[in-house]
């Protein structure tokens, strides 16, 4: 596989809906074998990608680049550090479960994969670039499948059912309903994505348009661009300096697909409308792009600014964090108590985000995997209950482990995952970001504790309220899953999960080649080597950084 692997990622998936467009949606078992087939080519390259990662060298590895416009400065620039390498292979173990907990679909299956296999492109492909613009064009591109995977296949909600017009008359249909903010339905709430998402992505892309014209560059390169971002510095605008307005349109931007509070209040409504296999997806990497373009753009074009003005992401996560918990405990539909309980997760990802230190940003980033892998768990399983009962409504449920016992064993390890117990990765990144804050956010720290505890009382909750107790006997036909392509997605994310917590080095160095030498470059601690300024910076750069991206500051164990 060697130096194509992130070709093969990229591009397996794209080929394998391409390849689905020319078959029929009646040879179900072919058009599920080629989704199957192209999900576990791109697995695989994932898995070489990341043992075949040297964290010693550190540094940007696998580096494939195409130009696309030599007038523009845009070229298809691909390559992965120790930060975006596990994302990479988290995004492939869930196309991988996706296609397997989506394997009995029925309703235009076809077309169905094909949108979950671009989706899970798109956001392998935003962690992949070194190239602003097509950063932005791939996280643009996975909002486009979100929206028809959520209006064609998604599920109304409880709430959406009762209402009805004066003449009692459903307004699905009516311009007006887009535009009614108390309801809920699948229409509402994949409008209301893509509303969100592209009107902060706009804001995004502003920042990046101003760091490609005032850089001076004529390039849309992030190797290139972080060398020469002190161009950005001190250029006065309104009162402040450009490079200021820049971070909090790059920020606030990509914050909103975090989710942060208060950006966040479509993400859990698109938990609930999502089949499982997009409800995976969506949790499990689309949330991350937020954080991971942070990382990328504001953090290494803009280190001075991200130190300057990162406490603030330290005072919102709190609120994320407490209020996603309390509204997760009170809730009443399996899905938006996961959908509420990720918002409330991504702002332990802040907290090690804002901290700047490096133990808690490589805590982030391990977080980020670990939460990708315990809420695909959780919410395979809220689509399977789903599936048997045709219902979310947690208080009509019951008694469930009787007719799903390998479901609820496995409901229990997903909880157990989430909440963070000793044995799964969650523990290791939690207890790293709560170490690594602790000395620069007491309180905050403090509050991410009680959140864990409010994680344990809204996810018991619900879990003794579907599997334990007195079951509803029109429930009786519900059955568990037997079958092996229906086990499979589930023992793949509870092995990633606890593999990884009982073995954690090998990922443990991995992130940490990728966050020393940027938490370095923020906090002065280990100066980076200064590159010389070449005669065609957008040019000739690309030479120098390819041979020497990883000749970066070694980590302190390494050192």
């Amino acid at each position: 596989m060697g130096d194509y692997a992130l070709l093969y990622i990229l591009f397996a998936p794209f080929f394998g809906a391409l390849a689905l467009i020319f078959v029929s949606n009646r040879q179900a078992l072919l058009v599920r074998g080629i989704a199957a087939g192209s999900a576990f080519i791109s697995l695989i390259a994932s898995l070489y990608l990341f043992y075949a990662y040297d964290p010693v060298a550190g540094g940007y590895q696998f580096i494939q680049r195409f130009e696309w416009s030599r007038q523009l400065g845009i070229a298809l620039y691909l390559g992965v550090d120790g930060i975006g390498t596990p994302l990479v292979l988290a995004s492939s173990i869930l196309l991988f479960a996706g296609i397997f907990v989506s394997w009995h679909i029925k309703d235009r299956a076809k077309e169905f994969y094909i949108w979950i296999l671009i989706l899970a492109a798109a956001t392998i492909g935003v962690f992949m670039s070194l190239d602003l613009f097509f950063l932005y064009f791939f996280y643009e591109m996975s909002v486009i499948p979100m929206y028809l995977l959520l209006g064609m296949w998604g599920s109304h909600t409880k709430k959406y059912l009762e209402m009805t017009d004066p003449e009692g008359m459903k307004q699905r249909d009516s311009v007006g309903f887009i535009f009614n903010f108390g309801s809920n339905s699948k229409e509402y709430a994949a409008m209301k994505l893509v509303l969100f998402l592209s009107a902060f992505a706009v804001a995004a892309f502003m920042g990046i348009l101003l760091i490609y014209k005032y850089s001076g560059l004529n390039t849309f390169d992030i190797l290139v661009l972080r060398e020469h971002a002190s161009t950005l510095m001190n250029i006065p605008v309104l009162g402040t300096t450009l490079d200021k307005i820049i971070w909090v349109l790059i920020f606030f931007g990509f914050a909103s697909i975090a989710p942060l509070w208060p950006l966040h209040s479509w993400s859990p409504v698109g938990h609930a409308a999502a089949p499982a296999a997009t409800s995976m997806l969506h949790a499990g990497v689309l949330m991350k792009l937020g954080h991971f373009s942070i990382i990328r753009v504001a953090y290494e074009i803009l280190p001075e600014t991200t130190r300057e003005l990162m406490p603030m992401a330290a005072v919102l996560c709190m609120f994320s964090i407490v209020y996603g918990g309390f509204v997760a405990y009170y809730a009443k539909d399996t899905k938006y108590v996961i959908g509420y309980s990720s918002s409330s997760h991504m702002g332990y990802v802040f907290l090690g985000m804002a901290a700047l230190d490096y133990i808690s940003l490589s805590g982030a980033v391990i977080y980020m995997f670990a939460h990708a892998m315990a809420t695909g768990m959780l919410f395979s399983m809220a689509g399977w209950v789903y599936d048997q009962t045709h219902t979310r409504d947690i208080p009509s449920l019951g008694g469930l482990s009787n007719k799903m016992p390998f479901i609820s064993a496995c409901f229990v390890v997903g909880c157990m995952a989430s909440i963070g117990m000793p044995g799964t990765v969650n523990f290791v990144a939690e207890v790293m970001i709560i170490v690594g804050s602790w000395n620069k956010y007491p309180l905050q720290v403090v509050v991410a504790v009680l959140g864990i505890v409010l994680t344990m009382a809204y996810l018991f909750k619900m879990m003794r309220s579907l599997f334990y107790g007195p079951m509803d006997q029109k429930y009786s036909h519900s059955h568990d899953a037997v079958a092996f392509v229906d086990r499979l997605p589930l023992l793949i994310m509870i092995s990633v999960s606890v593999g990884f917590g009982l073995f954690p080095m090998h990922l443990y160095n991995v992130v940490r080649s990728g966050v020393d030498p940027l938490i370095a470059k923020i906090t002065h601690v280990v100066p980076v080597a200064a590159l010389p300024a070449p005669e065609s910076p957008a040019a000739s750069l690309h030479e120098q950084l390819a041979a020497r991206g990883a000749q970066l500051p070694e980590s302190p164990a390494a050192q």
